[in-house]
């Protein structure tokens, strides 16, 4: 059985406190996309620790995709185990003002685990083909878009998705831990909600 790793708020909170210097450092991001719905807790709460005084918060667009495929039959038995195909459940419209406002920027793109990088690449590699044809269709197809990526928690095991080289060699993937290839429950995960007597509370 793959060993469990229980994550609180609290940690997360500290994930992003001691990785947001280094993402302002060299990657100074214009725009955070995070990706569904392991990402959407993590780009909040590191957009607090990148705000700089006098300068407005830093927006935040989401695109959804799912890698991960129920496997069991009930909420006791329930089991994910990764997918092999990308579902992309949300995105963003090519022909939409957000689309528009990546030209020409750093995009920093969040998620809670990099466990085997498939929905990375996928999600790296169709941000950087929806931007060069919104580009080409605005006339701005000279304007270089950087992407990065942040993620809470890499897992140490052979990738079956792949991220740029140029995006590895300039060290704009960030992971803030690194651990074995174990089951990472997150806070948000979470059924049950423990109340100020010590009991538990499935909702």
């Amino acid at each position: 059985m793959v060993p469990k790793v229980y994550v609180t708020y609290n940690q997360v909170h500290k994930l992003c406190q001691e990785a947001a210097p280094r993402i302002l450092a060299d990657f100074a991001p214009n725009l955070i996309i995070a990706i569904g719905g392991g990402g959407y807790v993590p780009a909040r709460i590191l957009r607090s620790f990148l705000k700089q005084p006098g300068s407005p918060n830093i927006p935040i667009q989401a695109i959804g995709l799912s890698l991960y495929e129920s496997l069991g039959t009930t909420d006791e038995t329930q089991i994910e185990e990764p997918g092999t195909k990308v579902t992309r459940t949300q995105w963003l419209d090519l022909r939409s003002l957000e689309m528009a406002n990546l030209i020409g920027k750093n995009v920093l793109i969040v998620d809670e685990v990099d466990d085997t990088r498939t929905t990375l690449e996928y999600a790296v590699k169709e941000l950087e083909k929806d931007v060069a044809e919104a580009a080409e269709q605005a006339g701005r197809s000279g304007e270089v878009v950087r992407f990065s990526v942040f993620v809470l928690h890499n897992k140490d095991k052979e990738k079956k998705g792949s991220l740029p080289k140029s995006m590895m060699e300039e060290r704009r993937y960030l992971a803030a831990r690194t651990t074995g290839d174990v089951w990472i429950n997150y806070p948000w995960e979470a059924t049950w909600v423990h109340l100020g007597g010590g009991s538990g509370v499935r909702y």
